[in-house]
């Protein structure tokens, strides 16, 4: 099992706008096969209050990777990607490696 995790940093006062991605994401993204996220708003730590934290955890890599290939060629997915820039200020992603 991995854990993808996505750290964004939303910009100011762009709450709102990224609820209403978010529902749109989540209804695309259930049809081309990602499991469900979770998100997490900080509230304390080393990040502030305008970070975002979404997670997949996914069978593989391979898995992974063709999720997303799937994504990067459904043309909804791409137009909400662009919506998003809009509202978010940067954003990196990590993998973990589930060990036993």
């Amino acid at each position: 099992m991995f854990l993808e995790r996505a750290v964004q940093q939303i910009r100011s006062g762009k709450w709102p706008e990224l609820e209403a991605l978010n529902e749109k994401f989540r209804v695309i993204e259930s049809g081309l096969g990602f499991p469900p996220r979770r998100r997490f708003r900080s509230y304390f730590g080393n990040h502030n209050t305008n970070t975002l934290i979404v997670e997949h955890e996914w069978e593989s890599l391979a898995a992974m990777e063709a999720t997303y290939m799937k994504a990067f060629a459904d043309p909804g997915w791409l137009a909400l990607q662009a919506e998003f820039d809009a509202v978010v200020e940067n954003e990196w992603v990590e993998a973990y490696l589930a060990l036993p």
